[in-house]
């Protein structure tokens, strides 16, 4: 009884595009359920504030329309371009973070300086970061010579240039980004083939600092210590904390119905955004977080499995390091809301309020799908007509098969010889058979090499001792009559 269902499970696991129709599944189901929970944890705020209740709700729906223009946008970009532009991005990224600790030119919120406000829209630098360092290290790593395995090719330059980027993230201040950006730069050095006590090492003292960092401001210091503390101040510190528990406990298996939440009524801070889980906890219960859960479960079983199929060093590091960034990510969300690590800030991808974060996140779901319909079976399966419906649908460009350079350059196919048609008719069977006669004739005219070499030794001593001196002409062909050639042609 359990053979049929996991025959069935494998049969469309190996199917060419079976990959690619995941990651479009699970970015489309996940958006959708962020959507439905934004608008059910924030419409009450929003109303308290004098607001409408669709207010946040709206500016999602935007951003995630967006997000669904760049999902397309970034299946269509082919490889090429992405690593061409992934420096020039990087720079003007970078000069963005720059100038947004600018008074005047970033916006202040809560302390921080991390947004600019285009249009009634707020935009984070930071966010955008997060690609940028994605593809431009995955550029890199992909750029070294097949020889070159040295640790300094792999750290060189993209660890000077990230360590330039956290400083800047850091001096916002934003931890939480800076974490992400540090997931980010580990999993490049770690799938890049770094050596594992180096690797060891430098996550360590990735570790230690943040440490570092967490306790030397006084609202992050506050964070930890109430983490280890939880007991203490529950209605200052650790007030977020044990809501968001409340909210879970009061779920129950199956939630207490979508748009039932009691602790969306001014109970939990950042419900919308920050502590969203606890929410979907509350309302769709154990069930519903499972299958936030398993979704996530699935991407990571998804991307891993288009970077190991994957031919291409490009795509199999991007995909790679974009799987590890989400998912560690929503683990990191789903950890502190669940009382396992601090509260650090960081959003549950597709899922939490946030614009920048949602069309971005959707951007990178875009550049895996294109990543699965690179794998070699998916390349095949396209260019020979089974492109399905979404393919269909969308009008996506057919993907070119990756070829390993040699020498600096792509290996480049030979054209097939260029055949000639045979001519028809009477008149060419002529043609074609006194050709033939030609040719042998030809053949047996002209004298082997060793023939040769006999014939001029020989040619050369009759020279030397004073005979005739003449050299022997060769046999000429006798002349045949057409007549003949015509009669034979016949016959045949």
């Amino acid at each position: 009884m359990t053979k049929g269902p996991k025959t069935r499970i494998g049969a469309w696991l190996a199917r060419p595009l079976a990959s690619f129709h995941l990651v479009v599944t699970i970015a489309t189901m996940l958006t959708v359920l962020g959507l439905v929970m934004v608008l059910s944890a924030s419409s009450v705020e929003q109303y308290v504030s004098g607001g409408s209740a669709y207010s946040l709700f709206t500016q999602q729906l935007i951003f995630a329309i967006l997000g669904a223009v760049l999902f397309y946008v970034a299946l269509r970009i082919p490889a090429r371009v992405l690593r061409q532009y992934s420096f020039p991005l990087f720079v003007v990224v970078l000069i963005m973070l720059v100038l947004v600790l600018i008074p005047g030119i970033g916006t202040e919120a809560q302390g921080a300086r991390r947004w600019f406000n285009v249009g009634g829209f707020s935009v984070q630098p930071s966010e955008i970061m997060k690609v940028a360092l994605a593809i431009w290290g995955a550029h890199l790593l992909a750029s070294r010579r097949p020889d070159d395995r040295s640790v300094k090719s792999i750290l060189i330059p993209l660890v000077p240039a990230a360590m330039l980027v956290f400083a800047l993230v850091v001096a916002q201040p934003n931890l939480s980004t800076t974490i992400a950006l540090g997931i980010i730069v580990g999993a490049l050095l770690w799938f890049g083939g770094l050596p594992l006590k180096l690797f060891g090492s430098i996550a360590l003292t990735g570790v230690v600092g943040a440490a570092v960092l967490a306790m030397t401001a006084g609202y992050r210091s506050d964070r930890v210590q109430a983490f280890f503390n939880k007991s203490d101040d529950l209605q200052g510190n650790n007030y977020q904390a044990k809501q968001a528990l409340y909210s879970l406990a009061d779920g129950g298996f199956f939630g207490r119905g979508l748009g039932q939440s009691v602790a969306k009524w001014n109970y939990l801070p950042n419900a919308h955004n920050d502590f969203i889980f606890a929410i979907i906890g509350e309302e769709l219960g154990f069930v519903g977080c499972a299958v936030v859960i398993g979704l996530f479960a699935v991407f990571v079983y998804t991307g891993l499995r288009i970077a190991a199929r994957s031919i291409d060093p490009f795509w199999r590091l991007l995909s790679a390091t974009a799987t590890t960034w989400i998912v560690g990510q929503a683990m990191i969300n789903i950890g502190y809301v669940i009382g396992l690590l601090p509260v650090t800030g960081l959003q549950l991808p597709l899922v939490s309020a946030g614009g920048s974060s949602l069309a971005i996140t959707l951007f990178m779901f875009g550049v895996i799908a294109n990543a699965a319909r690179h794998e070699p079976e998916a390349v095949a399966a396209l260019n020979s007509g089974q492109d399905g419906k979404i393919s269909k649908l969308l009008r996506l460009p057919k993907p070119v098969l990756y070829h390993p350079p040699s020498g600096g350059r792509p290996i480049r196919r030979p054209k097939p010889a260029r055949q000639i048609e045979p001519a028809r008719g009477r008149d060419g069977r002529r043609a074609i058979e006194t050709g033939d006669r030609r040719k042998r004739a030809d053949q047996g005219a002209r004298p082997s090499s060793d023939s040769n070499r006999g014939a001029a030794a020989g040619s050369r001593k009759r020279t030397a001792g004073g005979q005739n001196g003449q050299r022997r002409q060769a046999p000429t062909r006798r002349a045949q009559d057409p007549r003949e050639v015509r009669e034979r042609g016949i016959r045949r």
